[in-house]
């Protein structure tokens, strides 16, 4: 039964949850747009492209936005309860800290399976969308735009310049256009007035061009029989494709197979697949090998250890000197085939080798950034308790030291396992491994009262040892004795 305690408790930790989630999830979405704004800028993209790239960045900040929105109001929660003496009279009452910290644990537990089912099935699709919407926006060009006194070669096949826009931006002056038809010379028409349109589904651009030179040479390029032409026009129309110009949507099976595309399961079949890899690599080896080095085909066979030494010193020795040479020579050729087939190996083996870290890596992500919900918890409720402070100052501070602490120990974690320094079961929990006991020992001194960061804690604890660094001081300071 939920008790009135526990509908306090919550009371006071869905406001400030969802408040400082949903501005994690603005502060990170924009992050992101200041990383791509340089690809975002001058496409000429649509609300609605703009909208859906906000959704799919706003869906894959969501497992970081997380645990920080738990632990910043887990601290506001307790320091606002604190700073009221509300956690006082609950003590006072004989409730353990851990009884009025059971109804946000319970929901840290659940944030942390919420978190997972959203790593393991909305997550990747969040990505494989944005990845190809990404992949779209930076290989889109730029959107029609020109300007005085420059060329302008978006357009596939032409280049176009214009001397002046009139104030109506449809109007031009002194247009010149260069056709590329890569044959011979490129066609060139000139024109001293024309007026711009586009169409209305933004396909085509129509210039009507008015007094003008349309110069063109016909000819085979093997040839220097060619013929020249000027013709004169008074009125000139030239349509121009501007579907070059039009976002294109790639299919979402060119990113499909990327280890950030899949869930748990689909990264079991992959993991279980590529660990097959010392296995593959060493029967290739024998196979690519065994034309250069005959005797590894003769390993497993009957062979026996001579019962009398040789002492050779040299290949001399056992090696007639008229067939020495023939003999360096082949040893040479069969040494180049060997170091070159050990390097293309190599090659594909530290490929494999990276990406089965890689899907490893992913693999334990969605566990870990689950279960952070639960230890970054563990560190904002103690945390508040013991700091007493409510609002948005103090908790933020804290709040943004531990989430720093854990992002970069996460980041770093995932340096590590991308490099092969650690294994991913190391590397990708390192977060965990050094916050979890910290959460623990805040939850003790939280317990127990703890004065950790009350200042006239250590105000008072200085007052008393200051006597004894005073004592010390003045030993050294003193005469020695004749």
């Amino acid at each position: 039964m939920i008790k009135k305690l526990d509908k306090l408790i919550l009371k006071a930790f869905i406001g400030p949850f969802i408040a400082t989630f949903f501005i994690t999830v603005f502060v990170l979405v924009l992050q992101f747009f200041w990383l791509y704004i340089d690809d975002f800028v001058g496409k000429g993209l649509d609300l609605f492209t703009i909208g859906q790239a906000i959704i799919y960045v706003g869906a894959t900040v969501v497992p970081l936005a997380l645990p920080l929105a738990v632990l910043l109001s887990s601290i506001m929660t307790f320091g606002n309860l604190g700073e009221t003496f509300e956690l006082v009279a609950i003590k006072s009452a004989g409730i353990p800290l851990l009884r009025f910290m059971r109804p946000i644990m319970f929901v840290s537990l659940l944030l942390c399976g919420v978190a997972f089912m959203f790593n393991n099935y909305l997550l990747p699709v969040s990505n494989l969308k944005l990845n190809r919407l990404k992949y779209d926006i930076i290989n889109k060009k730029p959107a029609f735009d020109l300007r005085e006194g420059a060329f302008y070669t978006n357009i596939p096949g032409y280049a176009i310049k214009v001397g002046k826009k009139e104030a109506d931006d449809s109007t031009l002056r002194d247009i010149i256009i260069f056709e590329k038809d890569y044959n011979l010379q490129d066609n060139i028409i000139i024109a001293r007035k024309g007026i711009m349109k586009v169409s209305d589904d933004k396909r085509f651009l129509e210039f009507k061009l008015m007094d003008g030179w349309r110069n063109t040479e016909r000819g085979s390029r093997m040839s220097t029989n060619t013929e020249y032409i000027r013709l004169g026009f008074k009125e000139f129309k030239k349509v121009f494709d501007l579907s070059s110009l039009q976002l294109t949507k790639t299919e979402d099976s060119l990113f499909r197979d990327n280890y950030q595309m899949l869930s748990v399961r689909q990264l079991d079949k992959a993991i279980d697949s590529l660990e097959t890899i010392h296995d593959f690599f060493r029967k290739k080896m024998m196979t690519e090998l065994s034309s250069s080095i005959p005797f590894l085909l003769h390993l497993d066979t009957g062979y026996r250890k001579p019962t009398t030494e040789v002492a050779v010193k040299s290949s001399k020795d056992i090696i007639a000197d008229t067939m020495l040479p023939g003999v360096n020579e082949r040893v040479i050729s069969q040494l180049s085939v060997i170091k070159s087939t050990l390097e293309i190996n190599k090659s594909e083996y530290e490929n494999r080798s990276k990406s089965l870290r890689l899907h490893k890596m992913v693999w334990h992500e969605k566990f870990t950034m689950s279960l952070a919900c639960f230890v970054l918890f563990l560190i904002g409720a103690p945390l508040g308790s013991i700091i007493r402070k409510g609002g948005i100052g103090t908790p933020l501070v804290f709040a943004v030291i531990f989430f720093v602490i854990f992002f970069l120990l996460n980041n770093f974690g995932k340096k590590f396992v991308k490099e092969a320094v650690l294994a991913p079961g190391w590397g990708m929990w390192m977060a965990t491994y050094i916050l979890l006991p910290i959460g623990v020992f805040l939850v003790y001194k939280a317990m127990h009262d703890s004065q950790l960061f009350n200042k006239e804690f250590y105000f008072r604890t200085f007052r008393k040892i200051r006597p004894w660094f005073e004592r010390i001081k003045n030993s050294r300071g003193a005469p020695e004795p004749q």
